[in-house]
């Protein structure tokens, strides 16, 4: 910025701009050189108007940055200066420039009057979410992130079951933030439909606008990012979103089955990534927990339950959230056509009726050969041995595989499980299936039904 003054400078800004060059050295030392130097020095006085000052910032990124975090400091900072309460504003110069990515790509935010596209569903708040010891962490997580978006906690990774709630916090940061800005720009987005959509823009030449799409935003929320595993090309499109918006102090928040150790046919350069920010897990709920759902959720939906039903059914339902709330609709659904009233009674009925087989005992490691010697017909023998025949190395990938699935011990122990070999030769055993599994249809079906035919009362 320029310290001489034009004879075009209107007299207030002249005024503006001495007071804005006494702030940049008042700051000096009280702010890190470089913040002083890559943000503070490029905002440029562009108006002073009774209670108001105008400052223009070359591009999106130094707006943005400025705006999240010294905007307060910078408007007590000239109301001294100035001696007198002003309001500081903070616009964007019309020749903004394009931010650096590794694909050339414009950081592109909707216009502050046009509202975010992504429309959260409503009813999942952070109000409407049951904590529990199973949870809380993710929870506080998530609340943070809402509340400070890019701040703290960048990247957040949230992994667990399904059905235990991941997706509901994407939902309640988006109503969050929304809330409080309806402007602010977020993507809520599913790895599966990511993949569709990019290779769609691939295939119609469309990439830049895609990127444009992805990139553009604020706050980018990534759902189920396990199911796009293996898929090299993705995951490379991935990659590079994930350092760009990070580049650009944007928050993002990813969900996943798994944590980012276990993404195996993933590259290590995302999954370290992934690991960078916060890391927390969804676990199934105890029994409190369970019943303060159901308690919850029936009063969302105008369902009168007591709490002694709530009780009964989150003793009997050993599923997910989604399946206690599968129970809670039953109940209401035979109330309302027989006329029973709704109780416990009636919860015991529907538990005993609809979920008394739910969840059965995990299979053992023993069932699970057997059932892959059957299938590949090699014995179990030469599964745990040290043929490297190919019929035999593919039933011994996929034991491990379908092992590490079900019972989900560490690598040591699924090693000394099959004859003491060592960690690194299961692991490379299950990425081998996850491999198969993504480049065949015919593989994946024929692993799921072999893990389903475990389960026989599914």
């Amino acid at each position: 910025m320029s310290d001489q003054h034009t004879l075009m400078d209107h007299e207030d800004l002249v005024v503006l701009k001495t007071a804005w060059e006494s702030s940049l050295r008042d700051l000096k030392g009280q702010v890190p050189e470089t913040v002083l130097t890559r943000f503070l020095k490029k905002l440029e006085p562009i108006e002073y108007r009774d209670e108001r000052v105008v400052f223009a910032a070359p591009g999106r990124f130094v707006h943005d940055w400025v705006k999240d975090r010294y905007v307060d400091r910078l408007q007590t900072s000239l109301s001294e200066k100035l001696e007198k309460s002003i309001k500081f504003e903070l616009k964007i110069a019309s020749s903004e420039r394009q931010a650096p990515s590794n694909h050339a790509v414009a950081a592109v935010t909707p216009r502050a009057s046009e509202p975010s596209r992504f429309k959260p569903i409503e009813r999942l708040t952070f109000d409407n979410f049951v904590q529990g010891q199973s949870n809380r962490l993710a929870f506080a997580g998530a609340k943070a992130v809402a509340d400070n978006p890019g701040t703290r906690f960048n990247p957040l990774f949230i992994y667990g079951p399904s059905g235990l709630g991941k997706t509901h916090l994407l939902h309640a940061i988006a109503n969050e933030i929304l809330a409080r800005d309806p402007y602010h720009s977020i993507m809520y987005v599913t790895a599966a439909q990511f993949m569709e959509d990019f290779v769609t823009a691939l295939k119609n030449n469309q990439i830049e606008r895609f990127r444009r799409q992805q990139r553009g935003v604020n706050v980018w929320l990534l759902d189920d990012v396990q199911y796009v595993a293996g898929k090299d090309k993705t995951l490379e499109e991935i990659f590079h979103t994930f350092n760009y918006l990070q580049s650009l102090g944007k928050q993002i928040v990813l969900c996943s089955d798994r944590p980012p150790r276990d993404l195996l046919l993933m590259d290590e350069r995302l999954r370290s990534r992934f690991e960078s920010g916060l890391v927390v897990d969804v676990q199934h709920p105890d029994t409190e927990t369970k019943c303060a759902i159901l308690l919850k959720r029936a009063d969302v939906e105008g369902i009168n339950i007591d709490q002694e039903t709530a009780m009964a059914i989150a003793e009997g339902v050993n599923g997910t959230v989604r399946h206690l709330e599968g129970a809670l609709h039953k109940l209401a659904a035979q109330s309302s056509l027989t006329g029973q009233p709704i109780n416990a009674e009636l919860a015991a009925e529907i538990v005993e009726r609809y979920y008394a087989n739910l969840v059965v005992a995990k299979p053992s490691f023993e069932q699970i050969v057997g059932s892959v010697s059957k299938h590949y017909r090699v014995e179990s023998d030469e599964i745990l041995g040290i043929s490297r025949k190919a019929h035999i190395a593919t039933a011994r990938h996929v034991a491990i595989y379908i092992t590490r699935e079900i019972l989900g011990d560490s690598w040591k122990q699924i090693g000394a499980m099959f004859g003491n070999k060592d960690h690194t030769s299961m692991m490379h055993g299950y990425k081998k299936v996850r491999t198969m599994m993504n480049q065949s249809r015919e593989m994946n079906a024929s692993i799921r039904a072999l893990i389903n035919d475990l389960y026989p009362n599914q």
